[in-house]
């Protein structure tokens, strides 16, 4: 658009900071995601532990790969997706200043800080919220920022409405601050170490409180957001129930921080705390699948797009993937069926099932969309490249969910085997052995999906690089079919 126009009287969009992001989604996905396939190299073969000790070891190595996937790769997907849908959907600029650069790079500080701290052991130990005290206080910084420009560009809006992805947005970014704030309370000792403010199972009930909540606000909320944005715009229809989407949104907010405790069965917190989360959790089963249906059903008289469209497959195909997630993780928390599953890695296959199937393909599908409207460009470099990362992508993720899937409940039958005397039928190491073809598995599973980013990355750095020119800097707002579907 050119600047004549954009210097009139509307109101222009702030593309610089969602590129930023949007770039930077690819690159830590490809970081994280290659540590990944790293750690599973490990448990394959375990002599991968010994190069660069102990930085190189997977106790440390681990958790700097579920801070990279889920804070830096999902984290950077949503302030891109978040800051370029409030202002289509707002038809209003960014607002905030200066605190708009400031989420970009200090976000990034803190998911370097993080790949300095952690392989030296400096951790709090507290899972999705390993980094000590300092870090936390600049992600708080960083949040609190980020939450003052997304609603102080809600209350500057040029429309009546809120469309309904901005409602997840907004209800992730208040959640999280709550989360982080209340979990992360520690005592310093040094620099580098603290301890926690709480003890015992205290302890354990708020930090399962916030790490389910991380997955139910940071992971889902967030990204149905996205979803709720990108695959009507991608799909051209209006989303299908713009009221299912509003009991969708209630009904899962409502619900989901109560669900924390299935983490903890079986442990010192109360059988009743247990239940309550065991309740819930089954209870989230409706709104979940709601949100799921709304998305499918999108694409009535839309469907034959599936067939030439692999950004609009992307889109889909996460769906299908939070669908079963949303349906696995609400049987696992029943009682019974976790003294099979917990501890085995059938819990890793779950998560990994909503990490890569959901969270990750649904950013990649945003990430194909967005490319071409923030460069500039008539569209990606190649369509076959993304069909190709799509098929890398989704045959990957089975493969690595499916293998974990055998394997863990395997374990979880052979930890549960008795003789008739009483004593234990197999011994752990034999679990250990038995799993190893699953390891093996994974790991291709895992190389697939990480062969599928590197494709990504190429024809990004082609469609980016193109010899064509147009100036996103400043845009001037138009109506937009996405946020069309509340009035349909």
């Amino acid at each position: 658009m050119s600047s004549n126009l954009a210097a009139g009287d509307h109101p222009v969009y702030n593309y610089k900071v969602v590129r930023q992001f949007a770039i930077m989604t690819i690159v830590w996905g490809i970081v994280g995601m290659s540590v990944g396939v790293l750690l599973a190299s490990q448990l394959a073969w375990p002599a991968l532990n010994d190069f660069f000790q102990p930085y190189s070891h997977f106790g440390r190595l681990r958790p700097l790969h579920t801070n990279l996937v889920i804070f830096a790769f999902g984290g950077c997907a949503l302030f891109a997706t978040s800051y370029y849908v409030v202002q289509r959907t707002c038809q209003a600029k960014l607002w905030g200043g200066w605190l708009i650069p400031f989420t970009f790079w200090g976000w990034q500080l803190v998911m370097v800080l993080a790949a300095i701290t952690l392989p030296q052991g400096m951790t709090s130990t507290k899972e999705y919220a390993e980094l000590e005290w300092p870090i936390d206080i600049l992600i708080a910084l960083v949040w609190i920022s980020y939450a003052t420009v997304f609603f102080g560009t809600i209350v500057k809006r040029k429309t009546s409405h809120i469309y309904v992805a901005n409602w997840f947005f907004g209800s992730f970014i208040i959640t999280i601050a709550l989360l982080h704030v209340v979990n992360s309370a520690a005592i310093p000792v040094t620099m580098f170490k603290s301890y926690s403010a709480y003890s015992g199972a205290m302890d354990a009930m708020i930090q399962w409180w916030y790490g389910h909540n991380a997955v139910g606000f940071f992971l889902t909320a967030g990204f149905l957001g996205m979803m709720y944005y990108f695959v009507p715009k991608q799909a051209g229809r209006p989303v299908y129930s713009y009221q299912l989407s509003i009991v969708h949104f209630w009904a899962l907010s409502s619900l989901y921080i109560w669900a924390g405790a299935h983490h903890l069965h079986y442990s010192a917190l109360p059988d009743w705390t247990q239940s309550l989360a065991m309740v819930m959790s089954l209870i989230l089963l409706a709104p979940s699948w709601g949100g799921m249906i709304n998305g499918i059903m999108t694409l009535s008289g839309a469907w034959h797009k599936l067939k030439t469209d692999p950004t609009l497959r992307f889109l889909v195909v996460s769906l299908s993937f939070y669908g079963m997630s949303t349906f696995e993780g609400p049987m696992m928390a029943i009682k019974t069926v976790n003294a099979l599953s917990h501890n085995t890695d059938w819990t890793i296959g779950h998560v990994h099932s909503g990490a890569l199937g959901w969270v990750a393909m649904i950013s990649i599908g945003a990430i194909y969309h967005l490319i071409p409207v923030l460069f500039g460009r008539a569209k990606m470099y190649s369509v076959q490249l993304i069909n190709t990362h799509f098929w890398l992508a989704t045959i990957g993720t089975v493969i690595y969910i499916v293998a974990l899937w055998v394997n863990g409940i395997m374990q979880g039958l052979m930890w549960r085997a008795f003789n008739d005397d009483g004593s234990l039928t197999y011994s752990f190491v034999e679990s250990v052995v038995a799993s190893h073809g699953g390891y093996v598995a994974r790991a291709i599973g895992g190389a697939f999906f990480l062969s599928g980013m590197l494709i990504m990355a190429y024809n990004v750095y082609r469609t980016v690089s193109a010899d064509e020119t147009s100036d996103q800097e400043s845009v001037t707002p138009s109506a937009d079919p996405a946020a069309a579907a509340q009035t349909a």
